[in-house]
């Protein structure tokens, strides 16, 4: 029997094609088709007949069952799931038969609307592919009277699942906020979609097909809740690992949050997040969002995949020409961002998709936009900001392909002398295009302080503020601004007299900046004669020249993994060797510290199968990786063993947990050292960056010639909270009175042999910890390149004595904020 039916208006209001609803889930259609309706009236409607299947604890969706088993989601607003029912007043239960037109969720619109970023509501049709839509309703809609959509079933079709073949089961435990609402369910139905297997989730008496999302919410999952999972079929324990996966993946329930590192609204201002310091003045450069007009229909599939074909070639060709003019400049941030595009143009992911969608028939831009855009749409839905935050990325490569494809389709932007770039992202691709002398800051209504554009600016120097919201593209072009990085604000409108004072203090900053330069390459001595070593943290020898020019007394790390990620193979025992040797050349004399292998956790290559971990951060990672693939360590011994001279080599061991560890890698160094006929060996240090490493410090710097603190790890570790946790940033720092108290005990223990400490993490850096570690005994502070003429100079203006009297007392404070207070108080201009 073929099923008709029509839906009527849920509220009244403006119909909104789905694509332009603010919510990747719902935009890329992986819900279900349907339309959106922006709320006018404050009483939801039921669209047709039916029985409701699934009602929110919240009251924000429920899902009603229509006549022949047709799923209808309704979905009030935005990201409301996370306003905990606020606003919300359901009329009906779950099992309550209904009649088209009558109240389902009194809403309170001004409360919800105050509190949440749209109020758009999505109606969506489940399994829409088994439906032809033959209306859609355009304009001005009347709750309860005005069709809102029309469709007739296609034929059955199979879902394409089998059950023919083992069944597997598990549990798991749901890591998103909010429990198993709208995303986190389409992200366990895309989990499935990959396989061929019937996958049922259980909870409470009731299953769930986990490829319905309707099914999957009506479970009622609330987050930390048990569900089992049972799987059947060919490739049932991968389609059963798969989605434990998912459901045990911790997402937030809205976005990302960025307040913790926002600026507070100040009256007349602009705030965002500072991801790159600086103060500029400027006129605003709108660099809108790119969207080339595309032909729908391709001249074959055959031409249409050498068309593809022929981008993808020239635009490798141009990343790889970015990549090389940029190492040949020094440019190692914008290298290794050119790498990754470079990463992105050869996932087979996204080639497969656009090729799918030339073999249906589309042109060979339009498919590479669609399956661009697709991957943006989960990228952005899955609540993680660093993963948001590629969106950008993603987008630049669709750019760059559609220019290869079609030609530029207008001019660049025109510039002034001093440019603020204003736009919603910003490509990577897009700033480096422009000549930096005409760029005098960078304002985006989204983005993260960890995406690639961030890093560019600072790596370029360029003031940026991020995540500004729309109120950013309110911005005119040509209108003048005053761009505060540091404080996290824009002005504007300023007044003459305030574009004098920003003049004035941009000329006092840049002298200052031209000061410490000169300086920097004077020793670090205190104020009373103690002499500091202040390094640099590097990733090649690009990296190492620039640390020379900026006054870095040595390299305090050498991150070796950037030699081996991004590759489909190891590199060989040789390509290590001129890497290394390279680094110590550039140093003209000084002493390196080269860190051995830091891979697993977050940093993964393709070409070791490391297993997958419930918790990689407590997994296979550092030392341990390399005791695991022995061959793979022994290579990059050796190669660290050929470089000359070794007196100015010191290799450092990450991820160190007991002596037992650092006794059997020096007794590997040394055999290898002795077949290769080596009379000199070089230095050998412990990275100090879990609690057991610190505690036991006494016992390995007894076999170790010095330590090294790796200050992001340990401060994780210490304080049981992941570092990439964006709800946790604010709670996570280094100057916490237990961390101090470790480093004091590493420090201590290193002492009673005569061994040095070194800090080579993001604390070196802080400086407000410049004084407390001096206290603590640290000798060495290892910084960015750009960093170490500032550290320098306020090592310079220190008394040792006085920073070890003030450390110990800082030890018995019992709170992070309590020892920047402290701080503040003891040395105001850290």
């Amino acid at each position: 029997m073929t099923i008709t039916l029509e839906l009527l208006a849920p509220f009244s209001g403006p119909a909104i094609p789905l694509e332009r609803v603010p919510d990747p889930v719902f935009a890329g259609l992986m819900m279900g088709d349907g339309l959106a309706v922006e709320p006018m009236s404050s009483t939801l409607l039921a669209p047709c007949k039916g029985t409701v299947g699934q009602l929110a604890r919240t009251g924000h969706a429920l899902t009603l069952i229509a006549d022949g088993g047709v799923e209808v989601l309704i979905h009030i607003g935005i990201d409301t799931v996370k306003l905990a029912g606020q606003g919300f007043r359901p009329l009906v239960a779950v099992g309550d038969r209904v009649a088209a037109g009558q109240p389902l969720v009194e809403v309170d619109l001004d409360a919800v609307a105050r509190r949440a970023p749209s109020l758009q509501t999505m109606v969506v049709v489940a399994d829409a592919e088994r439906f032809c839509f033959t209306g859609r309703a355009e304009g001005w809609l009347e709750a309860g009277r005005s069709p809102l959509l029309t469709l007739t079933a296609r034929e059955a079709a199979s879902s394409g699942a089998s059950a023919d073949g083992p069944e597997r089961e598990g549990e798991a435990v749901v890591g998103h906020e909010g429990g198993l609402h709208a995303r986190p369910s389409a992200r366990v139905q895309q989990a499935v979609k990959a396989f061929a297997s019937e996958v049922i989730v259980e909870f409470g008496g009731k299953q769930a097909n986990a490829r319905s999302v309707m099914a999957l919410m009506s479970l009622g999952v609330a987050e930390r809740d048990t569900v089992a999972v049972r799987a059947s079929g060919a490739d049932a324990e991968a389609a059963l690992a798969a989605v434990v996966a998912v459901l045990e993946t911790h997402s937030a329930a809205g976005h990302a949050p960025v307040a913790v590192h926002a600026a507070p609204a100040v009256a007349g201002r602009l705030a965002g997040v500072a991801a790159a310091p600086g103060l500029a003045i400027g006129r605003v450069v709108r660099l809108d969002v790119f969207d080339m007009a595309l032909p729908e229909a391709g001249a074959g599939a055959l031409a249409e995949r050498e068309r593809l074909s022929a981008a993808l070639r020239a635009v490798r060709e141009r990343v790889q020409h970015g990549i090389d003019a940029a190492l040949r400049r020094g440019a190692t941030a914008e290298s290794d961002i050119f790498a990754a595009h470079l990463a992105l143009l050869d996932d087979p992911e996204l080639l497969a998709a656009a090729e799918r969608g030339i073999d249906s028939g589309a042109g060979a831009g339009l498919a590479c936009r669609l399956a661009i855009r697709a991957q943006c749409a989960v990228l952005a839905g899955l609540g993680n900001q660093l993963l948001a935050e590629r969106v950008a990325d993603l987008k630049d490569i669709e750019r760059q392909l559609l220019v290869a494809m079609y030609g530029e389709p207008e001019q660049g932007p025109a510039l002034f002398d001093a440019s603020i770039l204003v736009a919603e992202d910003l490509a990577p691709s897009a700033l480096t295009r422009l000549p930096r002398a005409k760029v005098a800051g960078i304002v985006t209504a989204a983005g993260g302080a960890s995406g690639h554009v961030a890093i560019l600016a600072r790596a370029l120097g360029i003031p940026a503020l991020v995540a500004c919201g729309p109120d950013a593209l309110s911005l005119t072009p040509g209108q003048a601004l005053i761009l505060d990085a540091r404080a996290g604000l824009v002005n504007p409108r300023p007044s003459e007299a305030e574009l004098d004072d920003a003049a004035v203090e941009i000329a006092r900053l840049a002298a200052r900046e031209r000061a410490l330069q000169a300086s920097a390459k004077g020793p670090a001595i205190t104020l009373d004669g103690a002499a500091i070593e202040v390094a640099v943290n590097i990733a090649n020898a690009d990296d190492a020249r620039e640390g020379v020019a900026h006054g870095a007394d040595a390299v305090g790390l050498l991150r070796t993994e950037f030699l081996f990620i991004d590759r489909r193979e190891a590199p060989t025992e040789d390509e290590q060797t001129e890497a290394y040797q390279a680094v110590l050349d550039a140093l003209d004399g000084r002493n390196a510290i080269i860190r051995t292998l830091d891979i697993g956790g977050d940093k993964d290559v393709p070409y070791l199968q490391l297993p997958p971990e419930p918790n990689p951060a407590l997994g296979l990672r550092g030392i341990r990786t390399g005791f695991a693939y022995p061959d793979m360590l022994d290579a990059q011994l050796r190669a660290l063993l050929r470089v000359k001279p070794l007196s100015r080599l010191r290799i450092l061991v990450p991820m160190i947990a007991d002596v037992g560890e650092l006794i059997r890698l020096r007794g590997r160094i040394e055999a290898l050292a002795g077949e290769m006929g080596l009379a000199e060996r070089p230095q050998l240090g412990v990275m100090i960056e879990v609690p057991s490493a610190a505690l036991l410090a006494d016992q390995l710097a007894k076999h170790a010639d010095f330590l090294s603190i790796g200050s992001n790890d340990l401060t994780q570790y210490t304080l049981a909270m992941d570092r990439c946790n964006a709800a946790l940033a604010a709670r996570i720092d280094a100057l916490h009175p237990g961390l101090l108290r470790l480093i004091a005990i590493a420090v201590d223990g290193a002492s009673k042999h005569g061994k040095w400490v070194g800090v080579c993490g993001a604390m070196a850096s802080d400086p407000q910890a410049v004084p407390v570690l001096i206290g603590l005994g640290v000798a060495e502070l290892s910084v960015s390149p750009r960093l170490v003429p500032e550290v320098k100079n306020l090592v310079r203006g220190l008394s040792l004595q006085q920073c070890r009297g003030e450390a110990e007392r800082l030890l018995a404070l019992n709170s992070a904020q309590a020892v920047r207070a402290r701080i503040t108080e003891l040395w105001p201009a850290a």
